[in-house]
């Protein structure tokens, strides 16, 4: 059996996703977090534990480097104070399937009218509820982090069926492959991550939506003169992105929809919000979750 060396970083609370989707982009198998661990050791309050696993044919003191290094640069890109000097601990395991060990503890939440679960969880929805596979510990979003959580709670209450959604950033996917099971019309995202389109791929066909939904590999620019007038316009990325396309993606907005724009930390909502008013666009909603920001409204021009 392999063996393996367990990665454990403790993070600030709020930033728990994106330290284990960095981490698991590299050489780690795969990543889990919460305030228990696989040694028993208390997480101070205010922290949860990030524990990824290397095999140990992979721990060298290069690739450890270039997790730390990875750290560094979220740390930079973010701009958040917090995610400097991150604490990096690293444990030989005796031999188990960690990789999969994890799994067993994993339980499925629910937001809004969604019940996120994995795979391999057998759990019956409630017949006002809408069941959305996910499959968590990747490289990519488990749907659990504050932002997604808020977005995925709008999308339950504000879609309607029939809608056409642009969703910028699209990431892992879930967003879409959300707002289609609660009956889009199609959906169509987009994001510069080279693997992004081919994990979304797989979460519409799990979910038994790929008919509606397609993701391209890209920014702004794959997006061409019939990919206009969409009823809902979705970009939760980092609020820098947001700033610089907020026109983009006003222009790509129809007269009558709505857009939910997230990721924006609670510091820089001010030249965020800035934005977004100059592209032509009228904040209606607000919706602070601890650090973290996500706008919703309308054209400016439009009515309530």
């Amino acid at each position: 059996m392999i063996r393996w060396t367990e990665v454990r970083i403790l993070v600030p609370q709020g930033w728990q996703e994106l330290v284990a989707e960095r981490v698991c982009a590299g050489p780690c198998t795969s990543a889990a977090f919460g305030r228990s661990s696989l040694a028993a050791e208390a997480v101070p309050e205010g922290f949860e534990m990030v524990r990824a696993f290397l095999p140990d044919r992979s721990d060298t003191p290069e690739v450890r480097a270039a997790i730390e290094d990875d750290l560094a640069q979220l740390a930079a890109l973010t701009e958040a104070p917090e995610l400097d000097g991150l604490r990096i601990e690293w444990r030989e395991l005796p031999p188990e399937d960690y990789a999969n060990s994890w799994k067993k503890s994993w339980k499925p939440f629910r937001v809004g009218r969604l019940l996120l679960l994995p795979p391999w969880k057998d759990w019956t929805p409630r017949a006002d509820e809408v069941r959305l596979t996910i499959q968590p510990g990747g490289a990519f979003g488990s749907g659990r982090h504050a932002t997604t959580r808020t977005c995925l709670r709008a999308l339950s209450q504000r879609i309607a069926g029939g809608e056409r959604v642009l969703d910028a950033g699209s990431g892992s996917g879930v967003l879409s492959v959300a707002a289609a099971l609660l009956g889009a019309e199609s959906c169509l995202g987009f994001d510069v991550d080279a693997n992004a389109a081919f994990i979304a791929d797989e979460l519409a066909q799990d979910n038994g939506v790929a008919s509606r939904c397609e993701f391209r590999g890209g920014d702004f620019g794959v997006l061409g003169p019939d990919d206009s007038s969409y009823d809902v316009v979705l970009a939760n990325i980092y609020s820098d992105i947001i700033q610089a396309h907020a026109a983009d993606l006003s222009e790509r907005l129809a007269a009558s929809g709505w857009f939910m724009f997230s990721g924006c930390p609670d510091r820089h909502a001010p030249e965020t919000r800035a934005a977004i008013e100059a592209a032509g666009l009228r904040i209606t909603e607000e919706r602070p979750r601890g650090r973290w920001y996500t706008f919703i409204g309308r054209k400016a021009d439009a009515g309530s």
